[in-house]
């Protein structure tokens, strides 16, 4: 049985996490309480027509012990051979207000003596717990729901096989971090395209802009630096039974050098055999 926790704070995107695992087959249940996940477990492994199940896990579910039981369930559910995952939805604190103030949804946690922003902050350290224990983080600051259906599909749907799952993604600084990685390249010391005239509208998927990239030395040992530290260092996370590895590769626009580097190194790891996906967050 595989069980996958869907978790993140409130206006993250949870509910269009859950509709999209369900259409993919997931047998799936909302704002469980923590503590009855065992049981629940327990009663679906005998139905072998519920192999798969997802679980909505947030601030209405328990109360803050219960959040901090939550990693020694998991454990003692993976101990018995349940296939335990944990996705966490995350958005910044501005996109949140954003969010509630255009649907005029009351967030769980405000009262008259708890204001909104102070609710999301409130709500954020309950969740804590569960975000410690994530296998997957998905920042949905940027993205609507048919691009969060797109990346549920990407990182938990269509790589269900075998291995560790990897994403590169591209990004720009100029836009923000992301919220969701393991390991974040800055690679905007390279030559930029972006003062070619010609170049500027095409991105790194182009082969004007491959072309121009790689005549620049600095290019080639950049690519070489980042490849042999991932090729050392990934086997080691796939030791600790890591389900999924996230690297971002960022420039200043997130359109031309991340792109091609993105690119050219998830090439390099598909020929590994393992699960391999791209996202160019700023092309989307």
């Amino acid at each position: 049985m595989r069980c996958l926790i869907v978790s993140g704070q409130s206006g993250s995107g949870k509910s269009v996490a859950l509709h999209t695992l369900e259409d993919a087959g997931y047998y799936c249940i909302d704002n469980l309480p923590v503590e009855l996940l065992p049981n629940l477990i327990e009663k679906l492994s005998s139905r072998p027509i519920q192999s798969k199940i997802a679980v909505g896990v947030d601030s209405r579910s328990s109360d803050e012990n219960g959040m901090k039981a939550l990693p020694k369930i998991l454990q003692s559910l993976r101990d018995d051979g349940i296939t335990v995952e944990v996705l966490f939805l995350q958005t910044d604190l501005d996109t949140l207000v954003r969010r509630f103030n255009e649907t005029r949804r009351r967030h769980p946690l405000t009262t008259e003596d708890i204001p909104l922003v102070q609710a999301i902050n409130l709500e954020r350290q309950l969740l804590e717990p569960i975000s410690m224990s994530a296998d997957v983080f998905i920042d949905t600051t940027n993205s609507n729901l048919h691009q969060l259906r797109q990346r549920i599909h990407e990182r938990l749907i269509d790589e269900e096989s075998e291995g560790m799952s990897m994403l590169f993604q591209s990004f720009g600084y100029k836009h923000g971090t992301p919220l969701d990685t393991d390991f974040a390249f800055d690679i905007r010391c390279l030559p930029n395209p972006h003062w070619e005239v010609s170049l500027r509208p095409l991105t790194g998927r182009d082969q004007p802009i491959v072309k121009f990239l790689e005549e620049h030395a600095s290019v080639e040992e950049m690519y070489q630096s980042i490849a042999d530290f991932l090729t050392r260092f990934v086997p080691h996370f796939e030791a600790e039974n890591r389900a999924y590895l996230t690297i971002s590769i960022g420039c200043t626009g997130g359109r031309h050098r991340s792109v091609y580097m993105s690119e050219r190194l998830a090439e390099m790891f598909r020929e590994t055999e393992r699960p391999v996906s791209v996202r160019h967050r700023e092309l989307n």
